[in-house]
Order: C-alpha cells, then sequence, then structure tokens
C-alpha cells in the first residue's frame, strides 16, 4: 500500500506553506515584505504561535491521518467487528441463563460464546499490530517533513530560535502527533460507536433502565467537558519545556570546553534543573487534568451500575423486570466502562496531540529557503549545468543598506567593485560589517536596499543554489563536521578526484598532517571537529573550499588560527587560486593583505577607504594606525 511516506519529502510536507504576511518567499526581484527586507519573521505572535487563519490543529492532525486512511478504516473495523463481538456476550448470557433456569440445553449459547472470546482476541491482537504500524508511518513522515523544513530555515529565523528546541519539535513532539493521529482517532471512534451499540442494545432489554444510565452517564460527561480542554494547553506548555530543557542541553555541551574550563559546570547544572523543573511542573499540570478526568470516567460507570442495580432490583422485587434481563443489563454497563475508557483516553491523547500539533505548525509558519533543492549539478536551475564563465566574475555592491533586527545598522550605503580574477580584502575594527557582507554575498540575508550584482546580475535574481554553487566560504570559525576528513573534503565535491584532494592537500599543507596518521583520509574528525587543533580544521575547511573550485573565494579571517609558516603558504595557495576566480579575504593581520590587490577599508558600516596597502598608508589615517600598529609601516617593500 503506497502512502505519503513514501512519496518525495517536497511534495510530501502536510506542514502549511507561509501564506501571505511576513515570511512570504522572496520575489524573483529579491523583494520583500514592507519592514521585513531578509523575510526573517514568521507571521503571528514573536513567539512563533501561528497567525490567525492558520490550520485548526484537528485539521492539520487530520491530514496527517488522511494518507492512511484505509488502513485506519480497516482497523477501526477490526476493533468494531471485536467491539460487536463483546456487545452480543451479554445477549448469549442471558440465554444461558434462562436455558439453565428452564432446564434446557446450553450447549450451543456456551459453544458461541466461547467462539466470540476467541474472536474477539485475535481480531483485538490483529487492530493492535496494524495500529502500531501506522502509527510509526506517521511519525515517521512527521519527522521528515519537520526535518525537510529545519534543514531549510532561513538563517534569520535559526539565529533567533535554540537549537535544542526545534531539535524537541522532531523528536518529542512528533511521538504526541503519532500517537493521537492514529491511536487517539481509533480510540475514540471505537469508544463513541460501542457506546452507541451498547445504548442501543441496552434500549432493547429495558428503556426505563436506559434512561436512569443515561442521565447518570450526561451528568458526568459534562464535567469531563470543562476539563478535557485544559489538556492541550498544559501538553504545549510542557513541550515547550521540554524544548527549554533542549536549548539548555545544547548550550552546554555545544561549548563543552569552556564551561570546563571556566569552572562553571554547577552554574549550567542550575541552568539545566530550572529548565528541567519547568518541565516538571508542566507534566504534573498535565497529569492533574488527566487524573481528573479518569476519576470522572470510572465514577459514571460506578455511578449508573449502583442506580440500575437499585432501581433494577425494584422493578425484579415488583415482578415489572425479569432476573435475566437485570443481569443482561448489569453487563451491559459492565461493558460500558470499557467504550468509556476509550473515548476518554483517546480524548486526551487527542488533547494532547493537539498541544503539540501547535508547536509543529509553529515550524510550517516559519519561513524557508525554498529555491534548495534544484539538482546540486545545476545550482537550482532546470537545464544542463550553466557554463563556466571564461573569466572569473566581477563582484559589486551598489549602495547596500543592512540592519540585524534589534540592532543598529549594520552596512550604511556600501558602494565598491571587485574587479574578476583579483583579489579584494576587507579591513577595519570589529564591528565594522566585513563578515555580514559575506552572509549577504551568500544570501543568508537580503540587503534592505540597495543591490548585489554577480557579472552585472543583481544576486537576488538569482536562486540560492546557484549563487551558492558559484561561491565557495570558508567561515570565520572553520566549522568542521562530524565524520571523516575525506567527508569533510568531499562535502561539497561529492565528484573529486584522488588527484584533487591530493592538490588540495598539498597547498593547505596537510598532506603531511594525512600522511602520519594511522587511518589517513578516514580518520574521524570527532564532533565540530574536536580532535583537530584550530590550525588543522582551518586548513581543512580552506581546503574543502578549493576543491570545490569555486568562481568566488570568500575568506572570512581563514589564517587567524595558523603559524607564519603555513600562513604564507596558504597566501600561495590563495594567490594560485585567484588566477581561476574573484577572492574576497577578512582579515585583522595585515601582512595577509598588503599583496592584495584592492583594500577596502570599513567603518561604522561604511566603506572609509579603498586603495593599495601604500596608497592606504599614506592617504588613510585609520588603515596607517592599523598597519602602524603591526609594524607594517616604514619599509619600503612593505
Amino acid at each position: 500500500m503506497t502512502t505519503a511516506s513514501d512519496t518525495p519529502a517536497a511534495s510530501r510536507s502536510p506542514l502549511p506553506p507561509p501564506t501571505g504576511g511576513k515570511d512570504t518567499p522572496a520575489a524573483p526581484d529579491g523583494s520583500h515584505a514592507p519592514g521585513d527586507p531578509d523575510g526573517s519573521h514568521a507571521p503571528g505572535d514573536p513567539d512563533g504561535t501561528p497567525a490567525p487563519g492558520a490550520p485548526a490543529p484537528i485539521r492539520t492532525l487530520l491530514r496527517y491521518a488522511r494518507p492512511h486512511r484505509l488502513v485506519l478504516t480497516a482497523t477501526l473495523l477490526l476493533v468494531l467487528v471485536a467491539s460487536a463481538a463483546g456487545l452480543v456476550q451479554p445477549l448469549v448470557a442471558q440465554h444461558v441463563l434462562e436455558g439453565l433456569a428452564d432446564g434446557d440445553s446450553v450447549v450451543g449459547p456456551v459453544v458461541l460464546l466461547a467462539a466470540l472470546v476467541v474472536v474477539g482476541a485475535a481480531l483485538t491482537g490483529l487492530q493492535s499490530w496494524w495500529q502500531q504500524r501506522t502509527a510509526e508511518r506517521v511519525v515517521r513522515q512527521i519527522r521528515r517533513d519537520l526535518v525537510f523544513r529545519l534543514i531549510r530555515l532561513r538563517v534569520p529565523e535559526l539565529d533567533r530560535r535554540p537549537p535544542g528546541d526545534l531539535i524537541a519539535r522532531v523528536t518529542s513532539d512528533s511521538t504526541l502527533v503519532q500517537n493521537a493521529a492514529t491511536e487517539g482517532l481509533i480510540m475514540v471512534a471505537n469508544g463513541t460507536l460501542s457506546i452507541v451499540g451498547a445504548i442501543a442494545l441496552m434500549g432493547v432489554v429495558h428503556l426505563g433502565l436506559l434512561g436512569i444510565t443515561l442521565a447518570v452517564l450526561l451528568c458526568v460527561a459534562a464535567g469531563m467537558l470543562l476539563v478535557l480542554p485544559r489538556i492541550s494547553g498544559a501538553v504545549a506548555r510542557a513541550q515547550e519545556s521540554v524544548g527549554a530543557v533542549g536549548a539548555a542541553l545544547d548550550r552546554t555541551l555545544g561549548a563543552a570546553r569552556t564551561v570546563k574550563a571556566n569552572g562553571a559546570e554547577r552554574r549550567e547544572t542550575e541552568l539545566a534543573d530550572e529548565a528541567i523543573d519547568g518541565a516538571y511542573r508542566a507534566g504534573l499540570t498535565g497529569a492533574r487534568y488527566v487524573a481528573v478526568v479518569q476519576i470522572l470516567s470510572g465514577v459514571s460507570v460506578q455511578l449508573a451500575f449502583l442506580t440500575v442495580l437499585g432501581a433494577g432490583g425494584a422493578l425484579v422485587a415488583s415482578g415489572d423486570l425479569g432476573a435475566p434481563e437485570l443481569i443482561a443489563f448489569l453487563l451491559y454497563v459492565f461493558y460500558l466502562a470499557s467504550p468509556i475508557g476509550s473515548l476518554v483516553s483517546g480524548l486526551s491523547i487527542l488533547q494532547g496531540g493537539l498541544g503539540a500539533v501547535g508547536r509543529i505548525e509553529q515550524v510550517g509558519a516559519m519561513p524557508i529557503e525554498d529555491d534548495v533543492d534544484g539538482d546540486t549539478d545545476t545550482g537550482g536551475l532546470d537545464g544542463p549545468l550553466p557554463a563556466r564563465p571564461a573569466l572569473p566574475p566581477t563582484i559589486e555592491f551598489s549602495d547596500v543598506r543592512f540592519g540585524y533586527p534589534g540592532r543598529g545598522p549594520a552596512l550604511r550605503g556600501i558602494s565598491y567593485t571587485a574587479a574578476g580574477g583579483t583579489q579584494t580584502a576587507l579591513v577595519g575594527l570589529s564591528g565594522a560589517g566585513k563578515t555580514t557582507m559575506f552572509a549577504l554575498l551568500q544570501r543568508f540575508y537580503e540587503p534592505e536596499s540597495g543591490r548585489i550584482l554577480l557579472d552585472g546580475v543583481d544576486i537576488a535574481t538569482l536562486p540560492r543554489a546557484e549563487v551558492r554553487r558559484r561561491i565557495a566560504y570558508v567561515e570565520q570559525d572553520s566549522p568542521v563536521l562530524a565524520g571523516t576528513i575525506e567527508d569533510n573534503l568531499r562535502y561539497a565535491a561529492t565528484d573529486a578526484t584522488d588527484e584533487d584532494i591530493a592538490e588540495a592537500l598539498r597547498l593547505t599543507r596537510l598532506d603531511t598532517l594525512i600522511a602520519r596518521l594511522p587511518d589517513g583520509l578516514r580518520t574521524e574528525v570527532g564532533t565540530r571537529g574536536v580532535t583537530l587543533s584550530g590550525g588543522e580544521r582551518q586548513r581543512l575547511a580552506i581546503a574543502r573550499a578549493l576543491l570545490r573550485k569555486p568562481e568566488v573565494l570568500l575568506l572570512d579571517e581563514a589564517t587567524a588560527a595558523l603559524d607564519a609558516s603555513n600562513e604564507r603558504a596558504l597566501r600561495e595557495a590563495v594567490d594560485q587560486a585567484a588566477r581561476t576566480c574573484t577572492v574576497l579575504l577578512i582579515a585583522h593581520r595585515l601582512s595577509t593583505v598588503t599583496g592584495a590587490d584592492q583594500i577596502v577599508v570599513l567603518e561604522h558600516g561604511r566603506v572609509r577607504a579603498l586603495g593599495s596597502h601604500r596608497e592606504l598608508v599614506e592617504t588613510d589615517e585609520l588603515y596607517r594606525e592599523l598597519a602602524a600598529s603591526q609594524m607594517l609601516v616604514g619599509g619600503e617593500d612593505d
């Protein structure tokens, strides 16, 4: 049986796409909603609460169940058949009692009663297997859809949300929705239909006693209706607290060495304990509501039994009701305990699932990069791979302005041109906007105004996949992914040959490191490359970028962790790369950029000066001070 979980992720996602408002995907010209230039804000409240008009949680829940409706329907039919077998048993028992009272043979009714018990048990087992299998398929689908969107979230959205909380939505919230979309729906349907069937048969036995039973049940049901809706709110708060626990652990484990070096274990433990206590308190609140519902469920059956026993006993004493009929009716009252329990438990599970659905819907409302899923070999474009330009592209910033939410402007009208096949260095004090320009070039963010041109084409009109295919970026902290050295080298160049890898290792002087490692390229680097030194991670990140053979190479403090010898070797590698691509590099160590074709001096988000090292030493006071502080002023060949 084909289900939605067997279809490609891009087409199967039931998560609601952004619908208008501030998270509308960028137009082809790169425009966004007014006041949201980078499309970073999801609709609704700042905490991600879905906007008015977002799909109701129950509709989202049914949308997860819909691809499995045939299996769920078959499962429900098995449940109903098993319940029907249970419903018939009191009537058969009545015939057995009447036969014994009249002296008739009861072999047939006893055999039928035994068969009903066996068939009911067998059908219940089969139904349980189908239900659990479907539940696992549902949670697999939910997690795939969540992972699909989370990996494609826009960078501004990732900036403002703790990773631990996002991970909890995949691991914890999805399980609650899984139970609600399968077990909860089936239990509610089965409980409801079984109660209706039992009531109908109770009416056949005695209408007066049925009226008394319904009166008791309706009174208790009114109390349940007041409590059940509170469960979803309590579950939502509990899941938010679980997300806070994940965020606290992610914060600590992600900087474990910093924590240990500063002796902050106790402080971090206390912070995590606060989050755990919050989850405990929220969980207790939900548990109280569930306990109240369970108490009401049990009380309803007990009250109905005692009431029917008293009224039925009086009817038997007066001769208006036979003892077998009273026993049959009481068996139905006892039978009601199971479907009522099923209905109540199902409603509790549904309410819990609805609380988790709200958090999953928030992910559906978060803006994603919807132009990164084209063929990786064609940069997200239809058709064959675009031909590599004969010459490296020219990069132009034209009156670019940008600011981070809640902070002042980062770029204030930046304009300059980096000619193709040249090296352009960006220098300035910290916070001048250097790394921000690289982020804009990669379309991690969108400018508030102005344009960034790649060979005369506004990058806002290109798919992100195409922009990033042409640009290789070595980040400031040179992140390395868990896996082997070879995995990291081939991360963005899966078709790189052994000769290409050997050349990249030689240029970055990693060949000697690989040669002395027992496992060579298959050496595990650990989480975030923890087994490598800072300089080795930096060289590995540069080698990974060079393997891509990019048209544009961005280096953000790429030699900051290198010794003088390796820095000199890397400068030679960059000089060689500049013959086939355009290089932009950020450096605080000016010795690495004195040979650049152009140096752009930035200050407070503006271009302060342009020129070569020698020209800027003579004409710009800030650059001269930076050069003098690094002893780069005074010699003829500086």
